[in-house]
């Protein structure tokens, strides 16, 4: 993420009053700053991360308890439904049961701080402001982003739906056919598990929108690759003759994926790529100590007897956007309008320091309310 500031003649002036040494003329000037920096870092956090693709905000007004009505969910078939969020910013995801009332929410802050020496304001250093600006809001959006896949991933773990008339709960992970390979048996396996979940309270098919199924494949980049090669590949690129090994992908579909570099999208289904995402890297490590390796089936166990391991397996999430399941309640402060607030900070008020800073922080919590718009497949 790269800010940039504007060199026109009143941003340096302004920038140059920050550096000053009168303690009115520069407080002055770093509220004013302060003032244009909260939007400018709003905007950049809510197109900067992945997880504001999943997620739909509901904001409510500062110093007020969010809630959201669970009677929307009254189609549910045993009278509750099963909610993840987190009570602190950084903690565990937890698994809590709520009957058809008003869901009180948690919250929590999230802040960052940045300073600098007043000479490069002096001397209108547009560059160390920019720096500062890019990294106040990059802290404040890797905290984000643990936050929001930490429920993602903690709801996928856990997660288990009984379709009507079915002796067992259903699992919302599959294991692919083949273990650490992905292809088009996988996904159509995946589909049809999200349709079964997703299945009316009474049993029925469902009405639109709640009928999509997954609409959105989180991936890896390694994943990616394995879906460009199916560009090229032979129709079968495995031993043996199952139906899992076997790509019938049609020579119009290999085409396309060869000359747009990868195919963007699946069965319908849009292919995003994460880099967290993968054996070893971070989201795929979490999704293991959310609760991964203790039930959910491994790569290469479509049937679920073998378990899931984070050092061999990945995971790839799939999630139903149609359903608005995930809610982001954020607060919305009552001075600016906006949801990120930036102030300068105080602690660098006297002239023998000779530095300035700002502090910037945000109120919002992570919420997912029906754990039927996720499911997965380890590979």
């Amino acid at each position: 993420m790269k800010l940039k500031l504007k060199n026109t003649p009143e941003q340096i002036e302004l920038i140059k009053a920050i550096g000053s040494r009168n303690p009115a003329v520069s407080r002055e000037a770093s509220e004013s700053f302060a003032a244009f920096l909260g939007p400018v870092i709003q905007k950049v956090l809510m197109s900067a991360g992945t997880a504001s693709q999943v997620y739909t905000d509901a904001e409510y007004d500062e110093d007020d308890s969010p809630s959201y009505p669970l009677d929307l969910y009254y189609g549910q078939a045993d009278n509750h439904v099963s909610v993840w969020s987190q009570n602190v910013a950084g903690g565990l995801p937890t698994s809590q049961i709520e009957g058809m009332q008003e869901l009180k929410i948690s919250t929590y802050r999230l802040d960052s701080a940045v300073s600098f020496n007043k000479q490069y304001a002096r001397k209108a250093r547009l560059d160390v402001l920019s720096a500062a600006i890019e990294r106040m809001a990059n802290e404040v959006l890797i905290k984000q982003e643990r936050n929001a896949w930490a429920v993602i991933l903690k709801a996928l773990a856990e997660a288990r739906t009984t379709p009507k008339g079915a002796g067992s709960a259903s699992k919302h992970v599959i294991g692919a056919g083949t273990a650490g390979e992905f292809v088009l048996n996988d996904l159509n396996r995946l589909m049809t598990r999200s349709k079964r979940l997703n299945e009316s309270y009474s049993g029925n098919t469902a009405i639109a929108p709640y009928s999509n199924g997954i609409t959105h494949l989180y991936i890896s980049p390694e994943m990616k690759e394995k879906i460009r090669a199916f560009a090229f590949n032979p129709l079968r690129t495995h031993a043996g003759a199952t139906v899992n090994a076997d790509q019938a992908v049609p020579d119009s579909v290999r085409e396309q994926i060869f000359r747009s570099a990868g195919s963007e999208e699946l069965f319908g289904i849009k292919l995003i790529e994460l880099i967290e995402l993968g054996v070893g890297k971070k989201y795929n490590t979490l999704f293991g100590q959310m609760g991964g390796e203790a039930g959910v089936p491994g790569g290469g166990d479509p049937d679920g007897t073998d378990g899931y391991a984070a050092a061999l397996d990945e995971i790839l999430v799939g999630i139903d956007q149609s359903r608005g399941a995930f809610i982001r309640p954020v607060a919305r402060q009552a001075e600016s309008g906006g949801t990120f607030t930036s102030l300068p900070d105080d602690q660098f008020a006297v002239n023998r320091v000779d530095k300035v800073g700002f502090y910037g922080f945000l109120e919002e919590g992570r919420v997912c309310i029906d754990s039927r718009a996720v499911a997965g497949i380890a590979v």
